[in-house]
């Protein structure tokens, strides 16, 4: 799939939490290690999400925080 968001990290998810309206999700990455999606329970549901799955994560921002 071809998008216009240039923030793409590949990675694997590791973790699915499930709450009442939310879910957590937990994808490894090479940089920076692991990064944590918060998408709506109905979206991870709808995607199948589980442990092990290959996954892109998109990243958009009208915000970059440098720290040093």
């Amino acid at each position: 799939m071809e998008l216009s968001a240039r923030n793409q990290l590949k990675g694997k998810v590791t973790g699915v939490e499930l709450g009442a309206v939310m879910a957590n999700i937990k994808i490894e990455v090479s940089e920076p290690g692991v990064i944590t999606a918060v998408i709506t329970k109905e979206s991870a549901e709808r995607l199948g999400l589980k442990e092990g799955d290959d996954v892109n994560a998109l990243i958009k921002s009208t915000e970059v925080i440098v720290g040093k």
